[in-house]
């Protein structure tokens, strides 16, 4: 599914195919979860691939390594250029690009002095596909973000969104909501969640979320569209009285929300904020959204 006899990947250095890279048994990564990841896509505009917002993506993975105490010396533009050519190697314009900081062989909890760099990419397709979404609420809660580093895709912290999927699809659904330790709405295992409520949409601050960039992405268009937003907390009998919600990430991009539990979202998706922004969000990631005129003062 992620790569064939063609697939060239990026590993220290050299162009390789899946195969060929020699990943140690003893890597902290692998033992602890101590390693790091992005999750980026690239997109086939009228220009050629690009990479959406790949500065952004690549900045957050040098601060997770920087957080983890993971050495990792490549600059983002470095990065940018390596998974450019990658791109090319694999004559892939729309992808899922996936960078991974592995560290090395190290049995102690003080983080390996060594690490490895991989980069793959693969043809996938919105991750949560394009159909509303059933959802459930997860009996497992977000980290505490005292407890470790909320806002770093670290491998190990991904425990708690497999846990998350696996019990909402046993049990029927398609994604599980998660909360945060004080009850209020976190997000899903992989995304971040918006809702709709007399025509304006709320979304999780800032603490216990992962923030992602389609998040920001989403709140930058709103802020350019006119489309009013707020960034603030809400418990579970407040998203259930919305109009209408979303999800957005990087795989999934914006996805609708057909019901969560019992509750059903009683605004028709083709009519909310979601559906808007899911065609904005498009236009934006293929370089073909057309910004609206400032008025003069």
């Amino acid at each position: 599914m992620y790569f064939n006899e063609q697939s060239i990947i990026y590993h220290n250095g050299h162009y390789l195919h899946p195969n060929e890279p020699n990943i140690g048994l003893y890597s902290q990564t692998l033992h602890y979860g101590n390693g790091v990841f992005e999750g980026i896509r690239a997109y086939k505009t009228k220009q050629g691939a690009k990479i959406f917002k790949a500065e952004d993506h690549y900045r957050r993975l040098k601060y997770g390594a920087e957080v983890m105490g993971i050495p990792f010396n490549f600059s983002v533009e470095e990065l940018v250029e390596i998974t450019y050519e990658l791109l090319e190697k694999n004559n892939l314009e729309d992808a899922y690009i996936r960078p991974l900081v592995i560290t090395g062989a190290d049995m102690s909890l003080k983080t390996s002095s060594e690490s490895n760099l991989t980069i793959q990419c693969w043809e996938w397709g919105k991750y949560m596909g394009d159909r509303l979404l059933k959802v459930r609420t997860s009996s497992f809660e977000r980290p505490n973000p005292k407890s470790c580093f909320v806002d770093a895709k670290v491998t190990g912290h991904y425990i708690n969104s497999v846990l998350s999927t696996n019990e909402a699809k046993n049990s029927g659904y398609d994604e599980a909501l998660l909360l945060d330790m004080y009850g209020n709405v976190a997000e899903c295992s992989g995304a971040n969640v918006f809702m709709e409520k007399d025509g304006k949409l709320y979304t999780p601050k800032k603490g216990s979320i992962m923030p992602g960039i389609t998040r920001s992405t989403i709140l930058d268009i709103c802020k350019e569209e006119g489309i009013p937003v707020e960034e603030k907390h809400f418990k579970m009998d407040e998203l259930k009285q919305a109009d209408s919600a979303f999800f957005t990430g990087t795989a999934a991009e914006v996805v609708g929300l057909q019901s969560l539990d019992e509750y059903q979202f009683p605004m028709e998706w083709i009519q909310s904020l979601g559906h808007r922004l899911m065609h904005l969000y498009k236009q934006e990631v293929l370089c073909e959204r057309k910004r609206k005129l400032s008025k003069a003062v």
